[in-house]
């Protein structure tokens, strides 16, 4: 690893590795991808990586390319003491509004990486502490936790975290280009581009968009 990689890292770590030094073992980091979207879930990740995990190239999912984001999936999720995803769809979306939305799949994160952490070596049955992206008043099963501003370009547990995110919820909407190629979900995954809003006005809305966030389109 070159060393500018390196120092950058290192950097990221900072808040995990002061945390660890008031000693600290489990730090989750918690962030989501699609909150924004006119249609598809929102997708919540909980995940706690190893003291000493150093992965090149993590970073905000925002800012790395989609194909290099598929590969630091794959390493993050393989070297992860335990992680956890929660899914909440259009439908609920519309239902419940996209904040509790997406406090509710924070909740489902939180369990799924506790039923995995249980299942794992480690003798704890909870981190000590998530470090989560600007959400607040948020469920964490009695986990002490801290809200980071920008946290994924912050934190090094959150920014694998904003990974896993993404590219679960990317392969999702792949996934329904395929049923629906009209409206390109493929290449913008769902947001709110010209060409998407183009054509759910040509075609009409199908059964992922969200009723509540294409309303000034239809």
């Amino acid at each position: 690893m070159k060393e500018k990689e390196l120092e950058r890292l290192n950097n990221l770590k900072k808040r995990e590795n002061e945390w660890y030094n008031k000693g600290l073992e489990l730090i989750a980091g918690i962030d989501e991808a699609g909150r924004g979207p006119l249609a598809g879930p929102v997708v919540v990740a909980c995940c706690i990586m190893p003291k000493d995990s150093m992965i090149e190239g993590v970073n905000d999912s925002k800012k790395i390319a989609e194909n290099k984001r598929e590969k630091l999936y794959e390493e993050i999720t393989s070297e992860a003491i335990s992680y956890g995803v929660g899914i909440i769809g259009q439908t609920e979306i519309d239902e419940i509004n996209i904040l509790q939305a997406t406090k509710k799949g924070l909740t489902i994160a939180i369990q799924e990486m506790e039923a995995k952490l249980s299942q794992s070596k480690t003798s704890k049955q909870k981190p000590d502490l998530i470090l989560v992206d600007a959400l607040t008043k948020i469920d964490t099963d009695g986990i002490p936790y801290q809200s980071i501003i920008h946290g994924d370009a912050l934190s090094y547990s959150i920014a694998c975290a904003s990974i896993i995110a993404k590219v679960t919820r990317d392969r999702m909407m792949r996934q329904w280009d395929e049923i629906y190629p009209q409206y390109g979900f493929s290449k913008h995954k769902g947001y709110g581009t010209a060409a998407h809003i183009q054509a759910i006005r040509e075609y009409g809305p199908c059964t992922l968009h969200r009723k509540t966030f294409i309303k000034n389109f239809v």
